[in-house]
């Protein structure tokens, strides 16, 4: 199938992309797309390679295979630099240093900073400017590490559970300040986040790893029009039975379709498909919510993959820049 070019300028993409450690591959082969503007929950257990992947793109890390590209560029050219800021679970920063030095450390550091929004940040948290880092609250910490990121003004902003150590009436806040930022200047968000209810307010593409691999990418519409949950009721089902693969014991109705998880409940008997045309048979169809689905294919990593038409990158030649190609 053609899927064509991109219809807008790409903010990541990734071509092949594997690391491999001493212990073995963290990635393996990932080729996607991120378009810029998009707001990206980036999902997986621990261990699936989310923090691998956005340390390669934020120039942390080299690929042992394949090639990744910022806005077109090498991660560790100037241009990609100026235009990506980067906030880890740990947000370092010099905890001797107050928050007005902090920020002006910030301010010689990058060419394009912007005071003004740096300090309206950390004013709105009603955090000191002379107080020193080591003497913040973890809420107060993380809103200077985010005035750090915003005052760059990135055109891509990667966040690595940024805000798992803060209580949800801080991470609300400080969540509502991050779209109202990234949404008043366009700029594309890579977050990574165990919060799968929190990612279904704020996201609007999303990027799904398991165990080194990618198993959605692409649009939350798009890839929520693609699944229904089915429900009826199965003759002779008994206790509980999750299954830990696509289609396990999914009963002939289902066969046509791609059964990314099955259960049942008694004789009571759920599951979320991606449909090949209509569903028959006695059951009942619903749209999942995002939660669910997302849960679906974290207990299901063997699923097969969906990468939907936005999220392909465009095929390239073998040994151009070090890719691979990637097919269609």
């Amino acid at each position: 199938m053609d899927f064509g070019g991109p219809a807008v300028e790409s903010a990541i993409e990734a071509y092949g992309v594997g690391m491999k450690y001493r212990r073995g591959w963290a990635l393996r082969d990932c080729s996607f797309r991120l378009p810029a503007g998009r707001i990206c929950g980036l999902v997986g257990p621990n261990g699936a390679g989310k923090t691998t992947l956005m340390n390669i793109a934020v120039n942390l890390l080299q690929p042992t295979d394949g090639t990744l590209k910022v806005f077109g560029a090498a991660p560790e050219s100037t241009e990609a630099i100026h235009r990506v800021a980067f906030l880890a679970q740990e947000k370092p920063m010099f905890r001797r240093f107050t928050v007005a030095e902090t920020l002006r450390m910030g301010r010689e550091l990058n060419p394009g900073w912007d005071q003004e929004a740096a300090e309206n940040l950390v004013r709105a948290g009603n955090v000191p400017m002379k107080a020193k880092v080591g003497t913040l609250s973890g809420g107060q910490r993380t809103r200077v590490a985010f005035a750090l990121a915003f005052g760059k003004r990135p055109d891509l902003l990667v966040l690595d559970e940024p805000m798992s150590d803060l209580d949800p009436l801080v991470r609300h806040e400080l969540m509502n300040t991050l779209m109202a930022e990234a949404t008043q200047n366009g700029t594309t968000v890579l977050l990574s986040s165990h919060m799968l209810s929190e990612l279904e307010n704020v996201c609007d593409f999303l990027l799904v790893m398991s165990s080194g691999g990618l198993r959605l990418a692409g649009g939350v519409d798009e890839i929520l029009r693609a699944h229904v949950q089915v429900n009826g009721v199965v003759e002779g089902g008994q206790g509980n039975n999750w299954s830990q693969g696509p289609a396990q014991g999914a009963p002939a109705e289902l066969a046509g379709h791609t059964v990314v998880e099955y259960c049942t409940n008694g004789r009571e008997a759920t599951a979320l498909v991606r449909p090949n045309g209509p569903v028959v048979g006695p059951w009942q169809t619903v749209t999942p919510n995002l939660e669910d689905l997302l849960l679906s294919y974290l207990r299901c990593p063997d699923a097969p993959p969906l990468i939907t038409r936005e999220a392909h990158v465009p095929a390239r030649t073998p040994g151009s820049n070090g890719s691979r190609t990637v097919a269609a």
